[in-house]
């Protein structure tokens, strides 16, 4: 029988291995550029896309997110690909220790998100790992694969060829 790990989160690797293909293109040159006034820098985007796996090991840890509470520092938007890859893998690895350590009873268990003594959303673990984690990624990556293509970047093959690799 499958773990729920397993699934819940089979294409993880596959989906986590597509962020990274996709942030290898980000043009370190262009951090500041933004397609939209109400759009996030391609360096903000970036440093979330980065930084999200994060959120599943911190969701392991921590069965209850209250979004009322003070939020850490985001860390400094790297500014070389090496740092920007460095940082993504480093959560990557974070992510994949906490998942190791999960198991059946720990994925099935509730994980809430508040504000305050309001429950915004209360799920079991798997399920808030899912949306939180490949679901979150996925998102912004497409974000990225359009600032990518404004930016006339080659967007990398994700699903199948991409315009640019055929």
């Amino acid at each position: 029988m499958p773990s729920i790990r397993h699934l819940v989160l089979g294409d993880l690797d596959h989906e986590l291995a597509n962020t990274r293909r996709s942030l290898e293109r980000v043009p370190m040159d262009k951090l500041d550029w933004r397609p939209h006034a109400k759009s996030m820098t391609l360096g903000h985007l970036a440093a979330h896309i980065a930084v999200s796996p994060s959120y599943g090991a911190h969701m392991i840890a921590h069965p209850r997110f209250d979004t009322a509470a003070p939020m850490p520092p985001a860390p400094p938007t790297p500014t070389t690909t090496a740092d920007l890859l460095a940082l993504f893998d480093a959560n990557v690895a974070d992510l994949t220790a906490a998942l190791d350590g999960a198991d059946d009873a720990t994925l099935g268990s509730t994980w809430s998100m508040t504000h305050g003594e309001t429950v915004l959303q209360s799920m079991p673990l798997a399920a808030a790992l899912r949306a939180w984690v490949p679901n979150h990624l996925i998102h912004h990556r497409a974000q990225l694969g359009v600032y990518l293509r404004l930016l006339d970047v080659p967007v990398p093959a994700l699903y199948g060829p991409s315009a640019d690799e055929q």
